[in-house]
């Protein structure tokens, strides 16, 4: 990376939607239905990769819409339309650093810091033995290096880090202005190149994760204190619950 030059790896529908499972009356769960499906946090990344730099190529996993990060300002895609996605995060890390890989020498990797898969990104970067920023707000260029702004527990921390850099990327709102259907038109145009898992150097070891089941977790106790017509007397009942829980 150069002050003048920084190239950007967006990857986009890297996890299923896990509101697309058909779960069975034996707790079976089929993913056969399930998309990927961008989410907000893909929008935020796509954002923060356009704020970095004009040279964007674009890494999807599965059977997303190729043309979406094209649309989006990524100059060309790599997709890798394996089915076997969605249980194992280190093979799906596995499986993107290889992708990395192959488009070549590459700056910075931004991802969606998707609640779906939320290891993936950080696996990633061990994979590729980069450093890892979750939670990223907002990403900058400076000098040789970046200016990344993430959400952190105690509020918004900066920090300056020199590339090579994973970023995941983390949604505030829902995307502001998505493409036309001329830009997707146009989108459609732009190169898509298709590689196996195998191509990669990434194809899974036997299954060693099976899939049984699926079940809710067990409902908590609720206690409701009404306090409309006696305020007091609800207060002093909430109270002596929270003692009885320990909470005081």
């Amino acid at each position: 990376m150069t002050a003048q030059s920084v190239k950007c790896v967006l990857i986009f529908k890297w996890a299923r939607n896990p509101l697309d499972a058909r779960v069975g009356l034996d707790g079976a769960v089929d993913w056969s239905f399930a998309n990927m499906a961008a989410s907000d946090d893909d929008a935020a990344a796509a954002v923060a990769a356009r704020n970095l730099s004009d040279d964007i190529v674009a890494l999807t996993l599965g059977n997303g819409d190729t043309a979406w990060a094209a649309a989006r300002g990524a100059s060309r895609t790599v997709t890798v339309p394996d089915p076997r996605i969605g249980l194992d995060s280190s093979w799906t890390a596995r499986l993107l650093a290889g992708g990395v890989r192959h488009i070549g020498e590459v700056d910075v990797v931004l991802a969606g810091d998707c609640a779906w898969d939320p290891a993936a990104p950080v696996l990633l970067g061990a994979c590729l033995g980069w450093p890892t920023l979750a939670g990223v707000i907002e990403a900058r260029r400076e000098g040789g290096g970046l200016r990344v702004v993430r959400r952190a527990e105690s509020g918004n921390e900066t920090l300056e880090v020199t590339p090579p850099v994973v970023l995941a990327v983390l949604a505030r709102h829902t995307e502001k202005e998505p493409p036309g259907m001329k830009a997707i038109l146009a989108a459609r145009k732009k190169p898509v190149e298709k590689m196996t898992a195998a191509d990669l150097g990434a194809a899974p070891a036997a299954d060693s994760l099976v899939l049984c089941g699926s079940a809710l977790p067990p409902a908590t106790k609720a206690q409701i204190f009404a306090g409309r017509d006696d305020p007091a007397g609800a207060a002093a009942q909430l109270i002596a619950a929270l003692r009885k829980e320990g909470v005081l």
